[in-house]
């Protein structure tokens, strides 16, 4: 039998049988084994070699872990970086006071108030020089202070009236351009209080115009039908100086055939006078045009003060304009003392 070396069971709880390979391989080879049950008992125990066990430990040794305890669940907290939606609209943002004008305005600004929208949509420069003017005419010609009261304040209702309503024929113009000083064009102003605000100047120069005669306020209120329709007639091609010269032509025959009270009439305008006054509605449209310059012609307009701007030049061309708008001017004030305002 080959030399094996073994460790009996029985012997002690939890010992192995330890065989060593090569004399078993040895024993294989040579049939050194017999098949006395001995041996076959010890086939068997080579053969069938239990696992060892793994060692026993003491559970009492082992450390005891601490079990952890229940700790109370986390809030749902937002997180800094999240942002979170308000349960509410927030509320509008208003300005801080910073000044005479916060305080005049309740600390709101000059975008929220509908007055200032409507004078800036009114073209009020153009509105308080030609009133003024209108009304040092009527001074000098004569007329009582009440009178020339009268003819400034209905000379500033039409004149008003006049910007409005280019405002809103030009808001479409106005917002592809981005011209942030119109408030109808930038949705500051709807078009519909432009209107009803039209609607109220029309109440009032109504009868601002026929204090001063039936005569002379209908030939006021047509001067202001004829500037509101050359807001949308003939005025992007050569002739959109018309409406200018006939609008302005008109003025002097307001002031002439006026006076006190409706049934007033007076007399029929010096013609010079008329010529004159139509150039200096020409002049004011060529001085007026020269800021709107590029925008008109980026939208295609053939009007004659573009003509004149591409050949001249813009700055060459205000000026010009400047020096001729005056020069009529001038002329009005010789001929008017000359010849008088009427015949």
């Amino acid at each position: 039998m080959a030399k094996m070396q073994r460790w009996r069971r029985g012997r002690s709880a939890g010992e192995d049988t330890t065989v060593l390979d090569s004399d078993l391989d040895e024993a294989l080879d040579t049939d050194q084994v017999t098949d006395s049950p001995d041996a076959a008992a010890a086939d068997d125990d080579v053969a069938e070699l239990p696992p060892a066990p793994a060692p026993e430990t003491d559970e009492s040794d082992e450390p005891e872990l601490d079990e952890p305890e229940d700790e109370p669940e986390p809030k749902d907290e937002p997180e800094d970086d999240l942002e979170v939606e308000p349960t509410h609209p927030p509320l509008p943002h208003v300005p801080e006071d910073t000044g005479l004008a916060g305080r005049l305005l309740g600390g709101r600004r000059p975008a929220d108030v509908l007055a200032i929208q409507l004078l800036q949509a009114a073209h009020a420069k153009q509105a308080i020089t030609t009133a003024l003017a209108m009304g040092v005419v009527a001074a000098v010609t004569g007329r009582p202070a009440r009178e020339a009261g009268v003819v400034v304040l209905t000379v500033l209702v039409g004149q008003t009236m006049l910007g409005w309503h280019n405002d809103i024929v030009d808001r479409q113009r106005d917002q592809a351009h981005g011209l942030t000083g119109k408030p109808v064009a930038m949705g500051r102003l709807a078009v519909g209080t432009v209107w009803y605000a039209i609607a109220v100047g029309f109440l009032l120069v109504l009868p601002l115009s026929w204090t001063t005669g039936i005569r002379a306020g209908c030939l006021y209120l047509a001067s202001i039908a004829i500037g509101m329709l050359g807001n949308v007639v003939l005025r992007t091609g050569f002739f959109s100086w018309w409406s200018w010269a006939a609008s302005f032509a008109l003025l002097p025959a307001y002031l002439s055939y006026g006076g006190w009270g409706g049934q007033a009439q007076g007399h029929a305008p010096e013609p010079a006078i008329v010529a004159l006054a139509a150039l200096l509605g020409v002049g004011v449209h060529f001085m007026r045009a020269v800021w709107g310059l590029v925008a008109d012609h980026e939208d295609g307009w053939t009007y004659l003060p573009l003509k004149l701007g591409l050949k001249l030049g813009a700055t060459r061309l205000l000026a010009l304009s400047t020096v001729f708008t005056v020069g009529v001017g001038i002329a009005l004030v010789v001929v008017g003392t000359q010849v008088g305002l009427s015949r």
